[in-house]
């Protein structure tokens, strides 16, 4: 039997759908909380894309770039990301949900990479000993290699985040000004 990290990484994507229409649904989109969540939302975006530029997924451990301050900047940009569109839809029941999909599908996908991780590449242990799991740290971890490459983050096809962000922010200015009446 499968374990729940195996579960939830294979059901991740499809809840984000299920929950995006939800979203939608649920969302009270006024023009200033709008405005300040696709600020935050941006945030999370770039930490997003710059993770995506310097990680190379089973070939090398990753300590460059933000894996220097946290050992997974992919999902800290995505809960940003999560907090900014929270922000924007006005909805606690939004707020709560997202928290919930964090806690219950992504934190043992989490757990189960660096499990993964700490199987594969032996200097694991000692670069996870000195960058916290999430939240970042405020000073780089000082073994760090790498650079930034746009290969990288088109081979990531990090780019449908943004195209994903944009057409929802824009979904909820529709919302706003035609739907909201």
């Amino acid at each position: 039997m499968p374990s729940w990290s195996h579960i939830a990484r294979r059901i991740r994507v499809p809840v984000g759908f299920v929950f995006a229409v939800c979203y939608f649904w649920l969302a009270r989109p006024t023009p200033r909380p709008i405005l300040i969540g696709a600020i935050i939302v941006l945030c999370g975006l770039f930490i997003r894309a710059l993770a995506s530029g310097y990680v190379q997924k089973n070939e090398e451990l990753t300590t460059g770039g933000p894996y220097a301050y946290t050992r997974n900047p992919l999902y800290f940009g995505s809960l940003i990301l999560a907090v900014g569109f929270g922000w924007a839809a006005q909805n606690w029941w939004i707020a709560a949900a997202i928290l919930l999909i964090f806690v219950v599908i992504y934190m043992p996908v989490i757990l189960d990479e660096e499990r993964f991780l700490r199987q594969r590449f032996p200097n694991f242990a000692a670069y996870s000993h000195q960058v916290p799991r999430f939240i970042p740290r405020l000073t780089p971890f000082m073994g760090t290699s790498g650079a930034f490459s746009w290969d990288l983050y088109r081979k990531h096809r990090e780019y449908h985040a943004m195209i994903g962000s944009i057409a929802m922010l824009l979904a909820l200015v529709v919302k706003m000004l035609f739907l909201s009446r």
